[in-house]
C-alpha cells in the first residue's frame, strides 16, 4: 500500500513535535539557589595540613557547611566553590577545588545534605607549634565566600564567613 500524500506530511510533523516535547521534558528549568537552599551547619577553622618543607607545620583555612532544601521541589546537581581572601586585601588569596554539594540523586524538600568540606589551597607555615601560628606577626585573618551553581547556570553567592582562629582535628 503506497503512502498517501497526507501520511507523508503528517508523519514528519508528528515526529518533529515528539522530538520537541521530548527535549523540553529533559531540559531543566532555572533554579534560584539563594531561594531554595540555605547554608547551615557552618564550621570554620584551620586544618592541620601536616609537615612541609622538611620541618614546617602547615595549617590551611577550612570551612564545612551543609545545605538545607527550603524549597518545594527536590534539587539535584549542585556544585560549590570557595574563594578565600585575607581580610583587608582585595584580591583572591586562595581557593578550594569544586565540590559536588548535591549529587544527581537530589536533595528532597526539608532535607539537609551531608557536610561539604572545602580547604584552601594556601595556608600558613612555620616551625613553631601549629597553635602558635595564629600569633605570628605575619598571620592575617581570612574570610571565605561560598558560591554554588545548579547544573549549567551561573555561580551565585551563598554566603561569606570569617575563618575562626582554631585548629580543626577533622
Amino acid at each position: 500500500m503506497a503512502p498517501t500524500m497526507l501520511t507523508r506530511r503528517v508523519l514528519p510533523l508528528g515526529l518533529s513535535l515528539l522530538a520537541v516535547v521530548g527535549l523540553s521534558a529533559c531540559a531543566s528549568h532555572p533554579v534560584d539557589l539563594t531561594k531554595v537552599l540555605r547554608v547551615t551547619g557552618v564550621s570554620t577553622g584551620y586544618f592541620d595540613a601536616g609537615i612541609v618543607e622538611g620541618k614546617k607545620n602547615k595549617i590551611v583555612p577550612t570551612i564545612s557547611v551543609q545545605l538545607t532544601n527550603i524549597g518545594t521541589e527536590p534539587v539535584a546537581s549542585v556544585q560549590m566553590i570557595a574563594k578565600f581572601n585575607r581580610i583587608g586585601e582585595a584580591e583572591e588569596w586562595g581557593s578550594a577545588p569544586y565540590v559536588r554539594a548535591i549529587g544527581p540523586e537530589g536533595l528532597a524538600p526539608g532535607r539537609t545534605g551531608d557536610p561539604v568540606v572545602m580547604k584552601c589551597d594556601r595556608g600558613y607555615t612555620g616551625e613553631q607549634p601549629r597553635a602558635d601560628l595564629f600569633h605570628h606577626s605575619q598571620f592575617v585573618d581570612v574570610r571565605v565566600e561560598l558560591f554554588a551553581k545548579y547544573q549549567a547556570q551561573n555561580w551565585v553567592k551563598m554566603g561569606e564567613y570569617k575563618i575562626a582562629r582554631e585548629l580543626l582535628t577533622q
